[in-house]
């Protein structure tokens, strides 16, 4: 075992398969075996392996300009081209970026930003964030308390009261509806109890409300019916701003441009990072309307800096690659892509819900999900996640790539993915399934 402490494994069962290279929407191991990339890296890898505009587009950058902070009044043209670019395509008005690395400092970026904002404009009273069971925003410290996955919070200690975290449910319809519960019933139940919990802390003490517009690492849950409609509409009736996390959905992965676009959501903050960059440099975006930002101008001047910033902040080799991946995006219209083949890659999917494993099968544009059930008819669940697991690795056997997240199998494969080899990824979850639902039968006897 070599020295590295890895992130997000168990450390008693690390480096059990190494990559080599990748090509297009395939990985290759250390051995040489080839294998479809269904969940794009880590939900980012939008435009695949080895795309050559992205990698010249760092070379040159590098060639030119390698390094430069944004610092005490110096700028560069890659990070301010990037912000105009992304004020006019994100569902942000008048948007400014601040830029970081990673989805989760972003997060963590947004709840400083609220704490200034609201002591700048004198309600320094509202200082809770609004977070949801089952969410995933990073795993820094404040982003790790918006998180709403047990297995993030333990051993941590985290200072979830000090950060002003309040939970509330998440929206899994098939886990958490009432029997006979329609969609738009379960919606409307959630925006009473969302209404609730906003009266029990008094919406006066209330910053923000954070959401992902689909669930991802939770486990790709799909808003049911009706849900943001009526979410949204108490906030607004609250007067408390919307987060949306767009770091999973954004850039094409729901079918259009931004899951907030798929939605209908009009968010006050939005982050972005993954496929902003196609995955190929770190890179992250906590987005603001251009009025808050405003109002902490004033405040930041009076005491000589807004004081706030990492050293890779707008690093300009990551914006110039952003900006390729952008052009990237718009020029071989890989949204409208993405679309048709989600299309192709939903009906495949939902093919796969006779499966005697498969209690649910959910997902939108090129995002996708096997909830796995010991007994589907009933939903009963399997008492731990060894199938689904076993399913993991099963599926790497038949040469492709996905990921278990507690019962469910979680597909997000690259934008550019054919309907051809979404025909190969089918076949290979198809024979997986069939494995897993052999291990199952074996382990009760």
């Amino acid at each position: 075992m070599s020295s590295v402490i890895y992130p997000s494994t168990n450390p008693a069962a690390t480096e059990q398969w190494l990559s080599q290279r990748g090509e297009g929407v395939y990985v290759f191991d250390d051995k040489g075996k080839r294998y479809l990339e269904a969940l794009s890296g880590l939900w980012c890898n939008a435009l695949g392996y080895g795309n050559q505009e992205l990698i010249e587009a760092a070379r040159e950058q590098m060639q030119t300009l390698a390094y430069s902070h944004l610092f005490g009044g110096r700028s560069h043209a890659p990070a301010m081209r990037l912000a105009e670019e992304l004020a006019a395509v994100v569902p942000v008005r008048s948007a400014k970026s601040f830029f970081g690395t990673s989805g989760s400092d972003a997060n963590d970026t947004h709840w400083k930003l609220l704490r200034y904002y609201f002591n700048a404009i004198g309600q320094p009273q509202r200082r809770k964030l609004i977070a949801r069971e089952g969410a995933y925003h990073g795993v820094t410290v404040a982003a790790a308390a918006m998180t709403g996955l047990p297995i993030n919070h333990q051993h941590f200690d985290l200072p979830m009261e000090a950060l002003g975290i309040v939970r509330a449910p998440g929206m899994h319809y098939y886990r958490e509806a009432m029997p006979g519960e329609s969609e738009l019933d379960f919606s409307s139940r959630r925006a009473s109890e969302l209404e609730t919990l906003i009266d029990r802390e008094g919406a006066e003490t209330i910053a923000a409300f954070i959401a992902e517009p689909v669930n991802g690492a939770g486990g790709v849950i799909v808003p049911p019916r009706g849900y943001w409609e009526k979410i949204q509409a108490v906030l607004r009736r609250h007067g408390i701003l919307f987060i949306a996390d767009e770091v999973i959905t954004g850039f094409g992965r729901t079918g259009t441009a931004f899951g907030c676009a798929t939605y209908d959501i009009e968010p006050d903050m939005m982050t972005a990072a993954k496929a902003l960059t196609s995955g190929y440099l770190p890179l992250s975006a906590s987005i603001v309307r251009g009025d808050l930002y405003e109002a902490m101008v004033e405040p930041a001047a009076n005491v000589g800096a807004f004081g706030h910033g990492y050293t890779y902040s707008g690093h300009p080799v990551s914006c110039a690659v952003a900006l390729a991946t952008l052009r990237i995006y718009r020029r071989d219209r890989v949204f409208e892509h993405a679309a048709k083949v989600g299309r192709y890659f939903q009906r495949r999917l939902g093919r796969l819900s006779d499966h005697p494993l498969v209690g649910d099968v959910r997902g939108v544009g090129l995002l996708g999900a096997l909830e796995l059930m010991e007994d589907p008819a009933r939903k009963k669940p399997f008492a731990d996640n060894t199938v689904s697991q076993f399913m993991q690795q099963s599926a790497m056997r038949h040469g492709v790539i996905v990921r278990s997240l507690g019962p469910t199998i979680a597909l997000c494969p690259p934008l550019i993915i054919t309907e051809a080899q979404v025909d190969e990824l089918v076949v290979a979850l198809e024979a997986a399934l069939d494995d897993s639902l052999e291990f199952a039968r074996r382990g009760a006897r």
